[in-house]
């Protein structure tokens, strides 16, 4: 399509830009050795296999002083591809040629062709209710000093494309060279790790920059749609889409959140919010200077002269004022809270909603529907406190608090109880008024830190606060425990609390679990007919493999889905996906329409995680589409759901997930060499040098394969492009399956399942990323000549499982019906390959002569890993 010319050429001139800056600042002898790098990984990945054997040799012939600049040259050019290409996305030329780039309009002919009554369109609207659950991320890799440069070039790319006249065109190009020129001078990798408040801030930095401006972009996109497809206006409180984080929330396995870090996030996340708006009310100021009012707001404006001016001045004051006050109070404990601040949304709202009405009793709608609305509607969204901070624990820290407690109390040890003396005991002090924890009580240091998290939940109150997340839960008593202790510590709403099943067991155990809560009459009167689960996509793919990973999820939605409409309950289902296949990462669309039937009637919840919320959320134009394809998919869930399986599909998926868990613990559990060949083949052990997230990347700091978080477990692969985790076990399911005859099952599957259609299609993204001959390189430098026969097996394996899924979607090639997604892998490769070589060469020198190692040598590999997986488009 004409479209990736366009692409190719801005890909084309901030690479000459690029370019020219080395050679400026390097010399041209560097230069030419990267253009020549360049030329050979082009030739090589063309097939050509003498120039990949120059290749090789030219990378391994570099010194320690030449590895830094090639390795940095190709990671900014990923970066600055990147950049292009979500740039080119939301460009006019895209959006012109191709329908899905605007995905409400794309659905409202499909929904339109499928006849549905615009009663029906507007309930749904009505009913929407989509929030996306910021994350920090263990491999998140760009600082954010680098990401604002990219986002700057962004602009100016865009301007490139309206600007026709040659003096402005000049002026951009050499503002981009500006840029290009402080990205190359900034280091790239930290020196040390983020903090958890530095999580939080990058997340702030997100909305600052792009959401904020996005969220009323989409909603009036979505008003002018709900015109088109129900004959109706969207409300101006709508918020079909909100906003939380876990971002100084979640201290699962990370010591480094504590509760005063999260008193602190919490309250620089009111900072933030309090800074925006008072931009905002800065802009309206200037722009409301009509004197027409009705009464009530010249009564509030004490007769002013510009009554909308001088309730917006004192609106402004008071956000100042509540400012000021958060700015002492990050730093200081306890600081007592005036009552003048504004602290409560309503407190935001209510001067702007009187604005709004006294502008349409005079006559002025057309200047309330402009950006007063926007700032309305901002408030309706992130509210006083920008995001919903969620809490997540893992249950064996709250067991531990009743464990002690109980030994402290004579009753024995709440440890060893079985589950049903553990919930007789939390039922019987649950409604009691009198306190559980004795004054005198002194706990250890992780007990008293539940405590606190919990009395600084209590504190902060419900418009701060989202969910209570419980990592690793199973049993009804993992719930129980988080509410007892919530409301020892004095907790005044009802927090929602919701239990996360992670892995294969924990999915497969999750509707009794849910069964067993609601038929509790203190809960039922708890939850008020709102019940929230979370479902783990990371640990149960790592753990079983991802096709039998994604079968138990969808089983276990579909019988959480049947368990509390049984019970007259709603359930909002919180997926825990990651931006990798491995962790449940698909494309939005298709991920959300292969959930089962009524999963979403209660809300979809969803968490976004590092660099993955750049890539969708990083420049408002693309915040905004991201949204509308959020949004587009969820509603047609609602209003089109997809099949409810046949028993058919239903046993031959059975199957393959039983085969393809079988395959997969095969090899990852039982094979004596898997964590040896896994350690050589992979740079896992070089990973925790990486200042990334400030999450530790094992639980257990000495356990092995199974102590390692899911996100480094699927970042190490994709560094060698095997990307084992994504496929593995796969192929050996469906050859199974097929050899017993249910070929014909498997493509009634693949055609009317989506379900099933987007495994395959995720599997085929893998394998057009995956590449055996890095991976054999990987092998022949690094792994021991004792494993190499593993690696052979695994790639043979690799090889096996692309043919045979290729002759299942009858495709001649991978992605065929995917141009975008395959020319967008294409075009990185060139600049990937040298970066996996030099990798290889790197890890060579580290492992071989550690004595040796240079300041250089160490800030290289943490280039190439970077560019990677930048390269990959994602990490873990």
């Amino acid at each position: 399509m004409e479209h990736y010319a366009a692409l190719r050429a801005n890909v084309g001139l901030l690479g000459t830009q690029l370019g020219d800056l080395i050679r400026q600042h390097l010399g041209e002898d560097v230069y030419q050795r990267i253009e020549q790098i360049r030329q050979l990984s082009k030739e090589a990945r063309a097939g050509d296999s003498d120039r990949e054997q120059q290749l090789k040799q030219l990378l391994q012939s570099l010194s320690d002083d030449e590895l830094l600049p090639v390795a940095r040259a190709f990671a900014h050019f990923l970066n600055l591809a990147n950049l292009a290409e979500q740039q080119h996305s939301t460009s006019q030329e895209v959006l012109a040629e191709d329908p899905q780039a605007a995905p409400l309009q794309a659905m409202l002919k499909h929904l339109q062709a499928a006849r549905l009554d615009p009663a029906a369109i507007a309930t749904a609207v009505d009913k929407l209710a989509i929030e996306l659950v910021l994350t920090a991320h263990p491999t998140e890799v760009s600082r954010r000093t680098v990401i604002h440069k990219l986002t700057e070039i962004a602009d100016c790319l865009s301007a490139l494309e309206q600007q026709r006249a040659d003096c402005e065109q000049l002026r951009l190009r050499e503002r981009m060279q500006e840029l290009i020129a402080q990205l190359w001078f900034t280091n790239e990798i930290r020196e040390q790790r983020p903090t958890p408040v530095d999580e939080a801030k990058s997340g702030f930095a997100m909305i600052e920059s792009s959401l904020w401006q996005a969220v009323p972009a989409f909603l009036r996109e979505l008003d002018s749609w709900m015109r088109d497809a129900a004959g109706q206006s969207l409300p101006l409180d709508a918020t079909p889409v909100r906003f939380a984080s876990w971002m100084g929330g979640d201290r699962d396995g990370n010591p480094f959140v504590t509760a005063k870090v999260t008193r602190q996030v919490l309250l620089l996340s009111r900072w933030k919010a309090a800074d925006l708006f008072i931009q905002d009310l800065d802009v309206l100021s200037k722009e409301l200077s009509m004197n027409q009012a009705n009464d009530e707001l010249q009564q509030l404006s004490e007769g002013a002269f510009e009554p909308y001016r001088a309730v917006l001045k004192q609106l402004q004051q008071q956000l100042s004022t509540t400012r000021d006050w958060l700015t002492e109070a990050v730093s200081r404990d306890r600081l007592q809270r005036p009552a003048d601040l504004i602290w409560q949304r309503e407190q935001l709202l209510e001067p702007l909603l009187l604005c709004d009405r006294s502008l349409r009793e005079c006559g002025m709608a057309q200047i309330a529907d402009g950006r007063l609305q926007d700032t309305i509607r901002r408030v309706y969204c992130f509210g006083v406190t920008l995001l919903k901070l969620d809490i997540r624990q893992d249950a064996a820290r709250h067991a531990a608090v009743f464990s002690e407690l109980t030994r402290h109390l004579g009753l024995g040890d709440y440890a060893a109880w079985s589950e049903e003396d553990r919930q007789a005991f939390l039922l019987r002090e649950l409604p009691n008024r009198r306190p559980l924890f004795p004054k005198q009580w002194q706990p250890s240091a992780e007990v008293q830190e539940v405590l606190d998290t919990c009395e600084m939940v209590a504190r902060h109150g419900e418009e701060a606060l989202g969910t209570y997340v419980i990592s690793m839960a199973g049993k009804p008593s993992d719930v129980l425990a988080v509410q007892l202790l919530l409301k020892e510590a004095g907790i005044g709403f009802g927090m929602r609390v919701a239990p996360l099943f992670e892995t294969l067991s924990d999915l497969q155990q999750a509707p009794h679990c849910i069964e067993q809560l609601l038929a509790i009459d203190w809960y039922r009167g708890y939850i008020q007919g709102q019940q929230e689960v979370m479902i783990g996509y990371s640990d149960s793919a790592k753990d079983a493999g991802v096709l039998a990973a994604s079968w138990a999820q969808y089983s276990a939605q579909e019988a959480l889905v049947k368990v509390c409409s049984d019970a007259g309950v709603q359930l909002t289902l919180f997926h825990g996906r990651g931006g990798t296949i491995g962790r449940g990462g698909a494309p939005a669309h298709a991920a959300i329409l292969s959930q089962p039937p009524g999963s979403l009637d209660g809300g979809f919840r969803v968490t976004e995680q590092g660099e993955m919320i750049r890539f969708k959320f990083g420049l408002p134009k693309l915040a905004e589409r991201s949204l509308s394809l959020y949004a587009s998919a969820v509603l047609e869930g609602m209003l089109l759901p997809p099949p409810v399986p046949k028993n058919s599909w239903r046993r031959v998926m059975t199957e393959l997930a039983e085969r393809s868990c079988q395959a997969y613990r095969a090899m990852v559990r039982e094979h004596p060499d898997f964590v040896r060949y896994f350690r050589a083949a992979t740079p896992e052990q070089e990973l925790g040098q990486l200042p990334l997230g400030s999450r530790p990347a094992k639980r257990n700091p000495k356990g092995g394969v199974e102590s390692l978080r899911a996100i480094p477990w699927i970042f190490a692969w994709s560094q060698n492009r095997l990307m084992l985790p994504a496929w593995l076990g796969a192929g050996n399911a469906l050859q199974q399956v097929l050899d017993q005859g249910e070929q014909a099952v498997l493509t009634e599957m693949q055609q009317a399942w989506p379900f099933f259609a987007t495994r395959l299609s995720m599997l085929e993204m893998v394998f057009l990323k995956a590449d055996s001959e890095i991976s054999a390189y990987y092998d022949q430098r690094l792994v021991p000549a004792e494993l190499h026969g593993l690696g052979e097996q695994l790639r043979n394996q690799l090889a096996h499982d692309q043919q045979l899924l290729l002759s299942l979607t009858k495709h001649r090639e991978l992605m065929e019906n995917e141009s975008w997604i395959r020319e967008s892998i294409m075009l990185r490769n060139t600049y990937v390959d040298p970066l996996h070589l030099l990798q290889v060469e790197l890890l060579h020198r580290q492992r071989n002569q550690p004595e040796q190692l240079s300041p250089q040598i160490q800030r290289a590999l943490m280039v190439t890993i970077a560019g990677i997986a930048a390269g990959m488009r994602n990490s873990g």
